[in-house]
C-alpha cells in the first residue's frame, strides 16, 4: 500500500511541477478600462484621443509595434518596451479629416509582437448633418458617337449613382432611350469620376440632342445635355443623292406639265 502510495504522490508531484513550469499567458493588447473595441465619436475637422492597453505578463521585457488601419492613428510612441509582467498605457489620437462624411467608419489599431498580431475594432462616428448632392458635366458626344460625361458628388456622404439616357433627333425622333440603371461605382464626397457610354449606331446624318440624367438615394436627380451633328461621308452622299432624285423628279414632272 506504501509503494502505491508513493507512486501515486510522485506522479502528483510530477503533474503540479509540469503545472508550475506551464508558461504564463501571452501578451494582450486591448483598449483601456477593458473595453472590446474602441469607440470615437465627433465632427468632421476634430482630432479624438483614446488609449491603449499592452500587458506583458512574461518573464523579460516585450517591445511592441503599433499602427492603424482604416483612419488616421498617431500613437504618442510607435514602437513601444513593456517590462516584465507590468502593463504599458500607449495614448492615441485619430485625426478626424475635414472632408470625412457624417456617419459610422471602421478601423482597426494593429499591434504586434514576437511574430504574432492583435488587432483591435476601432469604431469612429462622424456627426453632422448629412447632405447628399450630385451633379452631371462635361456632356458631349465625340464622332464615332460615343458619349462622354462626367458625374461629381458635390456633397458630403456617400453616393451610389443611377443614369438614365435620352437622345432626340432634329424632328423629335426618339433615338435612344437608356432607362435608369445602376452604375458599378461609389462616389465619395468631392469625388468627380469620368465615363462613357457606347453609340453602336448613331445617325449617319442628323442634328442630335443628348440628355444625361444622375440619380442617388437622397439627391437631387441632376440633368445635363449635349447638342450634336452626325455628319459622315455615306450619310451626307445619301442625303446627296436624294436631292438629286427629288430634283430630277420635279424637273420631270415640270416638263411632263407643258
Amino acid at each position: 500500500m506504501r509503494t502505491a502510495w508513493a507512486g501515486t504522490g510522485a506522479a502528483a508531484l510530477a503533474l503540479l511541477g509540469a503545472v508550475g513550469a506551464a508558461p504564463a499567458p501571452g501578451w494582450t493588447a486591448a483598449p483601456a478600462a477593458g473595453r472590446p473595441y474602441v469607440y470615437l465619436e465627433g465632427a468632421a475637422g476634430s482630432v479624438l484621443q483614446d488609449t491603449l492597453s499592452v500587458t506583458n505578463p512574461g518573464a523579460r521585457p516585450l517591445t511592441v509595434r503599433l499602427t492603424g488601419q482604416g483612419a488616421r492613428v498617431a500613437f504618442a510612441a510607435r514602437t513601444v518596451t513593456v517590462p516584465a509582467r507590468t502593463r504599458a498605457d500607449v495614448p492615441f489620437a485619430v485625426t478626424v479629416t475635414a472632408d470625412t462624411p457624417p456617419g459610422d467608419l471602421r478601423g482597426t489599431v494593429r499591434a504586434g509582437a514576437d511574430g504574432r498580431e492583435t488587432l483591435v475594432p476601432l469604431l469612429l462616428r462622424v456627426s453632422g448633418p448629412r447632405l447628399a448632392a450630385l451633379t452631371v458635366e462635361d456632356v458631349r458626344v465625340d464622332r464615332a458617337g460615343t458619349l462622354h460625361y462626367t458625374l461629381v458628388n458635390r456633397g458630403n456622404t456617400l453616393l451610389a449613382p443611377r443614369l438614365a439616357v435620352r437622345a432626340d433627333g432634329v424632328l423629335g425622333r426618339r433615338l435612344v432611350d437608356r432607362p435608369e440603371r445602376p452604375l458599378p461605382l461609389t462616389l465619395r464626397p468631392g469625388e468627380r469620376a469620368a465615363r462613357t457610354e457606347a453609340w453602336p449606331d448613331p445617325p449617319a446624318l442628323d442634328s442630335v440632342t443628348v440628355r444625361v440624367t444622375a440619380t442617388a438615394p437622397g439627391a437631387a436627380p441632376a440633368t445635363a445635355a449635349a447638342d450634336t451633328v452626325f455628319a459622315s461621308v455615306a450619310g451626307v452622299g445619301a442625303a446627296a443623292a436624294a436631292l438629286l432624285g427629288l430634283s430630277g423628279a420635279t424637273a420631270y414632272a415640270i416638263r411632263r406639265t407643258r
